[in-house]
């Protein structure tokens, strides 16, 4: 049960805060880096003098909490169900946590077998909507087995629509993915996703802050953002509406100084709109894996250049191009007026326009040329004249 480093004595008391202290209490997370594990333990287990600025409710409220705690009971429930519990010191302690300060958390529930630090590393959350379209499910799974296929390990939270379709386009590759969970780890959430989560924990990672067999809530889900904004270098969005708890993890992952992208959507889909309005703002526009890794990446790994596809008029010498594009787009025309509006010389031209006729773009008729209906597919409406 150890993660190597802390004392046993920290991992118990953590435990037992785990079970008392809600995830993302900034005041908690001062009172254990003011006066340790050890003495908030004591205070609340002991009816203690209160710990400073909480109010007399809100310390009741602790207190009778910490009556029902026990660690070691937590800690034994973990062991059977194949979860181990990281706390702050340990080798695998994830430090991108610590960026989080008095908002870290009080420890760290894992099932799964890979190293929670090393995965983080090199990792990138994929979050979105739940109500997600086909789309939105199409990009975060083509996201997710993208990154996964260039050695990248996908973050997400486990639930229905975006986050579901990442994790599952990474395990179709065989790739590395941590769903992290607003609930104990050993109770997967939602229900629907059992057999999901219960794969990730097999080929990944499945972490939460909450003890084994405790429950989700709305505020629960909310913190557990801020967890997988810090574990990673970046936060793709997928499909977010303006109020989606997506764009809470994408905000959490700017005041990390982390970097934030979004995948594009409809103009009028309201799911795109929150994504759209962070690309209004700090966030990068992606599009496919390879952008991520650009971004997120070390230097030189680059995305590919982007270009539509190669029409046969882009092989044409400059010159000959000019000559096509003086042709108008219906009728003939003379020489002396092809000349005229490729700005060169009629001589030129006229051996511009053979060159033309050899490869099957132009006619001649009689004293003037014409394009012919491969020249029309090929010449761009914008520069053919009528």
């Amino acid at each position: 049960m150890t993660g190597g480093g802390a004392a046993d004595a920290e991992r118990l008391d953590r435990a037992f805060l785990a079970r008392v202290i809600e995830p993302g209490d900034e005041l908690g997370g001062r009172w254990l880096r003011e006066f340790g594990a050890r003495e908030v333990v004591l205070r609340l287990s002991g009816g203690g003098r209160p710990l400073p600025d909480a109010s007399e409710k809100r310390w009741a409220g602790l207190c009778a909490r910490a009556g029902h705690a026990e660690p070691e009971g937590d800690l034994a429930r973990a062991r059977e169900a194949g979860v181990r519990f990281l706390v702050p010191g340990d080798a695998e302690w994830p430090g991108q946590l610590d960026d989080l300060g008095d908002g870290r958390p009080v420890g760290l529930w894992v099932r799964g077998k890979a190293n929670v630090r090393m995965w983080a590393l090199r990792s990138v959350a994929v979050v979105g909507a739940r109500a997600c379209t086909e789309y939105g499910a199409h990009m975060a799974a083509a996201l997710g087995s993208g990154l996964a296929e260039r050695g990248w390990v996908v973050v997400s939270g486990g639930a229905y629509g975006v986050d579901g379709a990442a994790h599952r386009g990474v395990l179709g590759v065989g790739g590395a993915t941590v769903a992290v969970l607003a609930c104990g780890v050993d109770r997967p959430y939602p229900r629907g996703h059992v057999q999901l989560i219960r794969r990730i924990a097999e080929q990944g990672l499945v972490v939460g802050e909450l003890p084994p067999g405790d429950h989700p809530t709305p505020s629960r889900f909310i913190l557990r953002n801020r967890v997988i904004a810090a574990l990673t270098r970046g936060t793709v969005v997928v499909e977010a509406a303006y109020r989606s708890g997506a764009l809470v993890t994408a905000r959490a992952a700017q005041r990390l100084g982390r970097f934030t992208m979004g995948v594009p959507g409809p103009a009028t889909s309201a799911l795109s709109a929150g994504v759209h309005e962070l690309l209004r703002g700090e966030a990068v526009l992606v599009s496919d894996a390879a952008e991520v890794v650009e971004l997120v990446g070390d230097m030189g790994e680059l995305a590919p250049d982007r270009r539509g596809p190669v029409l046969p008029r882009d092989l044409l010498e400059p010159g000959a191009r000019q000559v096509l594009a003086a042709l108008p787009g219906r009728g003939t025309e003379a020489v002396e007026e092809v000349a005229r509006g490729a700005g060169t010389t009629v001589d030129d031209a006229v051996g511009r326009l053979y060159e033309l006729r050899s490869l099957g773009y132009v006619e001649r008729h009689g004293d003037g040329w014409k394009l012919t209906r491969q020249a029309m597919i090929s010449v761009s409406p914008d520069r053919r004249r009528s």
